[in-house]
């Protein structure tokens, strides 16, 4: 990415996926910040260093609240670049229903993107008919209760041949020890009421996808659904990705991030 910035400085707000945290935007966050930019990247609740841990989580809205409260802290006059990878495309989302007014624009790198028209139960159902990745993720359940499961952790053969079977060895074993779980919610209801958008407010907030051709966990097919069935205000192709992008093609994601900052910034 080239050192120069044009304009005045853009804030990028980055969201991790699932049982991953802040720590892997390390890359990403270093090269925007050479490039003159600014950068936050936040850990979800229980995710990276946040002292909660997964069981004490009681719905989606605790597990977004640390983007909620950055956003809620703002100027007034303030907006920012939302950046959201895999599952952080669902909190982008209620990001965009609750703050509209806070977000230039939404960038979905391969990342699940509900809509105004398209639940987030019905991409997880097409999510669960493209592919089976449970492999040797591990599965918890609270006070001995047998179904539904409470909580997943990837684990490492998953990471290795699904997620980064493209990134650097490095960023895998960084990985392996830092993934913590992530909690689930049974009552899928209650979920669906709590992520929903709206045209009015999601729907105003200019939004670009990122597809990642090489992702074998939310593969290429299934990021292309969801732009047809939602339609950004524009798409971009990263080639020879896998689902950590970050990792896997830093720089030009790096490149793809400034070209949207001058692009939809205001």
């Amino acid at each position: 990415m080239e050192g120069k910035q044009t304009g005045r400085v853009k804030h990028f707000v980055l969201v991790h996926g699932a049982c991953h945290g802040a720590w892997c935007w390390y890359r990403v966050a270093t090269v925007l910040e050479s490039s003159g930019h600014k950068v936050t990247a936040l850990d979800m609740a229980a995710s990276g260093v946040h002292p909660k841990q997964a069981k004490e989580l009681n719905s989606i809205l605790e597990y977004v609240e640390p983007l909620f409260e950055f956003l809620e802290g703002l100027p007034r006059e303030e907006k920012v670049i939302l950046v959201g990878h895999s599952m952080g495309g669902l909190v982008l989302s209620m990001a965009m229903e609750r703050f509209p007014e806070k977000v230039a624009v939404a960038v979905f790198a391969a990342a699940f993107m509900p809509g105004p028209e398209l639940s987030f139960r019905s991409i997880g159902e097409e999510h669960a008919r493209r592919l089976e990745y449970r492999m040797d993720s591990a599965y918890a359940f609270d006070d001995g209760r047998e179904q539904p499961p409470t909580s997943l952790l990837f684990g490492y053969d998953l990471l290795s041949s699904k997620m980064y079977q493209l990134s650097p060895p490095e960023d895998l074993t960084l990985a392996s020890y830092l993934v913590r779980p992530l909690r689930m919610y049974p009552d899928q209801a209650k979920m669906e009421e709590m992520v929903a958008v709206t045209k009015g407010k999601y729907g105003t907030v200019r939004r670009v996808y990122i597809v990642c051709d090489q992702d074998l966990i939310l593969t290429e097919d299934l990021q292309r659904w969801m732009v047809e069935m939602n339609p950004p205000d524009e798409v971009k192709v990263i080639s020879a990705s896998d689902h950590m992008v970050m990792f896997s093609k830093p720089l030009e994601l790096c490149d793809a991030l400034g070209e949207i900052a001058e692009c939809h910034y205001s």
